[in-house]
């Protein structure tokens, strides 16, 4: 349950680290970096999934490539959710999507490595 909280907050923590480099991606405050975190975190626990089988034939002849798109469309879907974060145009949630998901890399990495000890 310590994991799961603490990867809301780094998540959300993110998000807002994302609004700050991306242009195009805005947070309003720390509410809606937490909102959105969890809005972001539940659509791609149960929409992503959907979205990845359907789309699995382009994925494939994109060699993977695809899933970049369906990283933007979380986000946007997540935009169209949550007042307070608002993601403008397809390029800038494609851009935070791929800021969005180096930085969740190295933070899972981190969160492994510390859940170790």
């Amino acid at each position: 349950m310590r994991y799961l909280i603490v990867h809301w907050l780094l998540s959300a923590l993110l998000l807002w680290l994302v609004s700050r480099i991306v242009p195009g991606v805005y947070v309003d405050g720390a509410a809606a970096a937490l909102l959105a975190a969890l809005v972001l975190g539940i659509a791609n626990t149960l929409v992503r999934p959907v979205l990845v089988l359907i789309t699995l034939p382009i994925t494939v002849l994109t060699l993977g490539l695809f899933l970049i798109v369906i990283n933007a469309l979380m986000l946007l879907l997540t935009s169209a959710i949550v007042r307070g974060f608002s993601v403008h145009g397809f390029t800038a949630a494609v851009l935070a999507g791929l800021v969005l998901g180096v930085f969740n890399l190295f933070a899972n990495l981190a969160l492994r490595r510390i859940s170790r000890r």
